[in-house]
């Protein structure tokens, strides 16, 4: 059974009771001739304005920066062996603005849902200005939280659709 909610607050607990549960999430990116690529990575989320907003630390790679560049347009998903999973279709741009990025360093060390995250200088040793560390930021359009014991699936979409 497929519920559609109006308001992410829905299906907002269910949203980071699995990601806290299951931290890592696949990105799919699409390169110029539509074709997906999927990498393990770890995002970390919050709400803004009754909407979910994420973001991803990672080092801005030839392949991914072109997939990006050329298709904004990005799917996470999270899973779990109780079939439990989170299926993110979402926008990705990067941030260059420091504020930005040290609120999403901020983030990633206090554990945004709590349970997911690190201390990003185990990557990054020079900091939130460091030249190598990069910030995505992850605006969904839809979620869906699939409950697995029963299959029950909920859906919310932004209303503009962005």
């Amino acid at each position: 059974m497929t519920l559609t909610e109006r308001s992410f607050s829905a299906v907002e607990s269910e949203f980071f009771e699995y990601i806290s549960d299951i931290a890592y999430a696949t990105m799919i990116t699409v390169d110029k001739k539509g074709r997906p690529r999927a990498r393990i990575l770890l995002p970390i989320w919050e709400v803004v304005d009754g909407r979910p907003v994420g973001w991803l630390a990672a080092y801005k790679t030839p392949v991914k920066s072109a997939h990006l560049a050329n298709n904004p347009h990005t799917t996470y998903s999270y899973w779990n062996p109780r079939q439990n999973a989170v299926f993110i279709d979402s926008v990705s741009r990067w941030v260059e603005d420091e504020p930005t990025k040290r609120h999403a360093w901020e983030l990633y060390r206090k554990g945004s849902p709590p349970g997911v995250g690190y201390d990003p200088r185990g990557y990054w040793r020079g900091g939130p200005t460091d030249p190598e560390y990069h910030v995505l930021r992850i605006e969904p359009w839809r979620v869906q939280v699939l409950r697995g014991r029963d299959l029950r699936s909920r859906i919310w979409t932004a209303e503009d659709g962005a």
